[in-house]
């Protein structure tokens, strides 16, 4: 095993086997703030800042929010751990949301990759860090769409012949501009999370 930490928040280990992955996560339980992504013997821990877990919160709302706006049923499943043995993938998003999907899970509380289908939408928010060398974990546990947001910009990515393609429109949203979400947000920051979420619901009802 060797041991790489390039700066407070995060760790990287490599030459993990699997299994010494799998107790890993056993040791770290699930009341914790740190989240895992394994990538082929490659293992990342991090330890969100303050800065990261504001956006993801804001940005989740935000696909809340408009989700009710346009009566859709979704199921937010925050960071669970979706992993794939086979594929030596892991990952823990900022948040995961089925739509698509939706009627498949619902009501569910256990899910296994194995005979579930991944969640139809991942949040990655890269206020310290690029996720992008988290697609390879993504798209082999077959997640069609991920947002990622960086430095004041929201990006979608479509999953395409087994890699990510950036679209400038979302399979779960087709019908609204999903990059304006972050000039919308930081316009309303000033008044408040509740502000933002009544900006979001408004701006959804002049888009359909």
């Amino acid at each position: 095993m060797t041991i790489a930490q390039n700066r407070a928040d995060r760790v990287m280990l490599y030459n993990i086997s699997w299994q010494q992955f799998e107790n890993l996560l056993q040791d770290l339980g699930e009341s914790r703030a740190a989240r895992v992504a394994y990538d082929d013997g490659t293992l990342e821990i991090m330890t969100p800042l303050p800065e990261h877990e504001d956006y993801k919160e804001v940005i989740s709302d935000a696909v809340k929010d408009m989700a009710e706006e346009l009566d859709l049923d979704y199921t937010s499943l925050g960071s669970t751990t979706w992993k794939q043995q086979r594929k030596m993938a892991g990952v823990e998003p900022d948040n995961c949301f089925y739509f698509q999907n939706e009627a498949l899970v619902r009501g569910r509380l256990d899910f296994d990759l194995q005979r579930d289908p991944p969640p139809d939408l991942a949040l990655e928010i890269d206020v310290t860090s690029k996720s992008l060398n988290r697609f390879s974990i993504y798209a082999r546990l077959g997640v069609p769409e991920i947002w990622c947001y960086d430095s004041g910009e929201l990006k979608i990515y479509l999953l395409q012949d087994g890699e990510y393609v950036e679209s400038e429109k979302s399979l779960v949203f087709p019908s609204l501009k999903i990059r304006e979400l972050p000039n919308l947000i930081e316009q309303n920051r000033a008044n408040g999370r509740r502000a933002i979420r009544r900006a979001v619901r408004e701006w959804v009802k002049g888009e359909k």
